[in-house]
């Protein structure tokens, strides 16, 4: 077992462990540490524990020293520090006309080095942008293209539910999200309501995923036969919050609601002692080229969560 605490760099930021090296830490501390970037500060979240070896990526750094009012007051001069680098990296972006964005700056503790975080369609070329900042800065400049959901993450907002963004208040990681989640979820595929402000699928439609797939196992799939008090039909969806199902009869063309328990699955023989479920004919599926269809074959783009931080222990 190996003596560990956690660590965050930014709000909601991953969580890294670190050596604590025998100093007493609780939830809450800023702490100053190393890491692969340089010296930096950051904020205990996990009070010192023991895990195994498996859990962690060796070498494990440790952590330096608690923050002392002194370490205090140098992070609130680099934050003041930063926003002055913006200004200036900024100006300097527009001077040479280069097809990016700045998102944000961020310095380390001791300040021997500047990272900017950038978005942009495609590779850019800021090698002359790179020698103006390190003139100016006289310092080691990094530039870092981030993805839409790290601009997210970084600059915060407003979900369409009116509460903060997920990834900017609580999400530590990006888990992937495809548009088969809001399939199953019988949520509207139409992009602007599915989307979050970063343009990428939102990610609260991961939160229910699990709970809709393992309750539609209970389920026969969409496009059975079966049998129903009034007739014949076909299975076209399954609504898990009513537990019902939406049945077309064949007859009719009607649609009625009708819970699991009131139907019967059409099967025939197709051996000795083999039977299967009627599937619906092929001229009766679904258009193929209906949003349904696409939502089938169609999954979300999106960038790796490239985390904009660094790899400092686990």
């Amino acid at each position: 077992m190996i003596d560990v605490v956690g660590v965050r760099f930014k709000p909601a930021g991953k969580i890294y462990y670190f050596d604590p090296d025998g100093i007493a830490l609780e939830v809450g501390d800023t702490v100053i540490l190393e890491t692969t970037r340089g010296i930096e500060s950051g904020q205990v979240v996990i009070r010192p524990k023991k895990v195994t070896e498996d859990e962690v990526v060796a070498p494990l750094k440790k952590i330096i020293r608690k923050a002392a009012p002194v370490d205090l007051k140098q992070i609130e001069i680099n934050k003041t520090k930063e926003k002055d680098a913006y200004k200036i990296c900024a100006d300097k972006i527009k001077e040479h006309g280069l097809p990016m964005k700045l998102v944000d700056v961020e310095y380390t503790f001791d300040a021997n080095k500047i990272i900017f975080y950038f978005t942009a369609d495609g590779r850019i070329d800021f090698r002359e942008l790179v020698k103006d900042l390190a003139a100016i800065f006289r310092t080691r400049i990094e530039l870092r293209q981030i993805g839409v959901r790290d601009e997210a993450k970084m600059l915060g907002g407003l979900g369409s539910c009116g509460r903060g963004l997920c990834c900017a208040t609580f999400l530590g990681e990006f888990d992937p999200v495809s548009i088969r989640m809001a399939k199953e979820q019988n949520l509207s595929l139409n992009p602007t309501k599915i989307s979050g402000i970063c343009g990428r699928l939102m990610c609260c439609l991961k939160y229910e995923s699990e709970a809709y797939e393992s309750e539609k196992a209970a389920y026969p799939p969409e496009g059975t036969l079966v049998n129903t008090p009034v007739g014949e039909g076909k299975i076209v969806s399954i609504n898990i919050l009513k537990k019902t199902l939406l049945v077309e009869l064949k007859e009719s063309k009607q649609q009625v609601e009708l819970p699991l328990s009131e139907l019967e699955i059409i099967r025939e023989k197709t051996g000795p002692n083999k039977e299967k479920t009627l599937q619906a004919e092929p001229d009766e599926e679904t258009d193929s080229f209906s949003p349904e269809h696409f939502a089938d074959v169609i999954e979300s783009k999106f960038l790796e969560n490239e985390d904009p931080h660094r790899d400092a222990g686990d």
